[in-house]
């Protein structure tokens, strides 16, 4: 009831953030995983979302979608400068192998003389190496460092963790701590920091850029967009089989002796026949088959995962083209480079050809599919080519092309790329696990 020469005003509403929920609430803002397995994210992928501030549909196509993350910190942004600092690390201090000290302290280093042999190549890798370390401590640290604060300390970060890399080379015999590193280093962070610094408000707070990811892509995809970003440099490193990553259990098995291998087995039951695995499957395929099965599995599981926070009115079928035709080309340049005797096209034999195709052609018929059983596929074909590739025998000309590819340039970064082709198929594993916990979870509370 409403009392004479009164009016009851109704509180204004968020246009940005309520009109982007069909429930009129406000929505998490968080970017902290993937979409909800559920399928409850697909709602805003189809709809009639105008250029009216997206007032309709679970994101709108203008600026109205994305007025609720203005000024919010990107943590896909952090999330990569983790990893990549990560990468650093492991790329740093390859191979964690014959520690030992030498009698000098870890900071001595600075003190000594420039070294007298360097070359270009190495001054320009060093540079191009910590180049994106310091475009991402930028974007990292917007919205609360901006501008000549942001980077300043995307430069000191840079400066400290080359210091830091340098200093435990002192006790790795296969490294040389180097002054002309360090500086080299700290010279490729505030060049990637003054290149970013501009681009960082276009990038996370307006312009066309941010306006098309909220059109194509659903608001919480950063664990899919590393993971994404990631499988083109994870298929670089040779398998016996293309795209056949994830061996890692093998690798360790034939680590093992006959005794160990013996007490671990003992703990299985003697029905299961596990020695015999490795020959069952090895006479049910040949080596062409197995081939092409690994090679579609995992290409269909990386480009299902990548399509999964697709929204349906992206180009979904040219950006998984884009994506497989960037793995190629990475792997076809890594190939070039590391390879001394010409053995560009290796990996691309008939079986693997014959794989590619099938795993593209799986993975374009996939977008039909809910995003729930999408989701589902992916998560399978990983698993089945994990089986596949840690049980297959290896073709014995497999370590030709090993010894031919481990005499190339980048010898150290060999073991960045082998690490990552070991882990991205259980990062992937352990994301759908996750989300699948996450989705159980958020009925359970309904």
């Amino acid at each position: 009831m409403v009392r004479k020469g009164r009016v009851k005003r109704r509180a204004p509403r968020d246009e940005g953030v309520r009109r982007a929920t069909p429930g009129g609430g406000p929505r998490d803002s968080g970017d902290s995983g993937a979409p909800d397995p559920s399928g409850s994210r697909d709602r805003g992928g189809g709809g009639h979302d105008g250029d009216n501030g997206g007032k309709r549909g679970s994101g709108g196509d203008g600026d109205g979608a994305s007025n609720g993350w203005r000024g919010r910190p990107s943590t896909l942004a952090r999330e990569a400068l983790l990893l990549y600092g990560a990468l650093i690390v492991y790329a740093s201090w390859y191979p964690f192998s014959g520690w030992r000290s030498l009698g000098l302290g870890p900071f001595d280093y600075l003190a000594d003389p420039l070294p007298h042999y360097w070359t270009v190549f190495d001054v320009v890798t060093n540079v191009l190496g910590y180049m994106p370390f310091g475009a991402l401590a930028v974007l990292a640290a917007w919205p609360r460092w901006r501008g000549a604060r942001a980077i300043a300390l995307a430069f000191a970060a840079g400066t400290l963790l080359s210091a830091l890399m340098e200093a435990v080379q002192t006790w790795l015999p296969t490294r040389v701590a180097s002054n002309l590193d360090l500086a080299t280093n700290a010279l490729g962070a505030l060049l990637g920091a003054l290149l970013a610094a501009p681009a960082t408000g276009p990038l996370l707070e307006r312009g066309w850029v941010r306006r098309l990811r909220f059109r194509w892509f659903e608001r919480d995809a950063a664990a899919l967009f590393v993971l994404a970003g990631l499988w083109p440099f994870a298929t670089m490193f040779p398998q016996p089989r293309l795209f056949g990553l994830g061996d890692w259990p093998a690798e360790l098995w034939q680590r093992f002796d006959t005794s160990m291998q013996d007490a671990m087995l003992a703990w299985l039951p003697l029905a299961w026949h596990v020695r015999a695995w490795p020959g069952a499957l090895a006479g049910a395929f040949s080596d062409g088959v197995s081939e092409t099965l690994v090679t579609a599995l995992n290409l269909f599981g990386a480009a299902a995962f990548a399509s999964l926070p697709m929204r349906e009115r992206a180009p979904r079928v040219r950006l998984l083209l884009a994506l497989i035709a960037a793995t190629l080309g990475i792997k076809l340049g890594a190939t070039f480079l590391q390879s001394q005797s010409g053995l560009v096209f290796d990996w691309a034999t008939p079986a693997a050809v014959a794989g590619i195709a099938c795993g593209t052609l799986a993975a374009l018929a996939a977008l039909r599919l809910p995003r729930p059983a999408r989701a589902a596929a992916a998560t399978a074909a990983i698993a089945v080519s994990l089986v596949l590739v840690n049980l297959l025998p290896v073709n014995p000309y497999f370590d030709v092309l090993l010894a031919d590819w481990r005499q190339g340039r980048y010898l150290h970064f060999n073991g960045l790329a082998r690490w990552l082709a070991w882990s991205w198929p259980w990062a992937a594993l352990i994301w759908s696990a996750f989300s699948l916990e996450r989705a159980w979870l958020a009925r359970r509370a309904r």
